[in-house]
């Protein structure tokens, strides 16, 4: 499976945030509390949702899957004017990304075992310490085969 390269130009984000680790995944609860509210945020570019993962710059240098990341369940907006109460702002810096087209269900995680032990380290690319995402549009269906979805990777040459 071979990614698209795409510079990625700046986002305007708005949702929900939990901290958590692979072993202690709150997933659910995050998107569980975020998506009864979603129709709050009234200035959306698209209908797509974007589920994104903030890591500590070090958090692959020494990787256990208790180390604890900052998940967001957002969507983009065209500005910060009106943020719903208990959902916060977040503006996604632009940058280059390997953007991997997958289908499937969403726990299966040979995806990520693919991109960061066989495609990565056989690219031109090294991983950037930049936010990764994951854009859920129209074909996406939790935890159903069939889901599609992007995987959007940091990268720097």
């Amino acid at each position: 499976m071979q990614p698209r390269i795409k510079n990625l130009k700046e986002k305007k984000l708005i949702g929900k945030r939990l901290r958590m680790s692979l072993t202690n995944n709150l997933t659910g609860r995050l998107w569980g509390g975020f998506m009864p509210r979603r129709n709050e945020i009234k200035n959306n570019l698209t209908t797509e949702m974007i589920s994104m993962q903030v890591y500590d710059s070090l958090y692959y240098e020494d990787f256990k899957p208790s180390n604890e990341f900052e998940k967001w369940a957002t969507v983009e907006v065209t500005d910060f004017d009106v943020i719903p109460k208990e959902m916060e702002s977040f503006t996604l810096a632009g940058g280059l990304y390997a953007v991997f087209d997958y289908k499937g269900y969403s726990n299966d995680n040979s995806i990520f075992q693919y991109i960061f032990m066989v495609w990565l380290p056989g690219s031109e690319y090294q991983l950037d310490d930049r936010p990764h995402f994951e854009v859920l549009g129209e074909k996406y269906q939790n935890n159903d085969p069939n889901s599609e979805e992007e995987i959007w990777i940091p990268i720097r040459k």
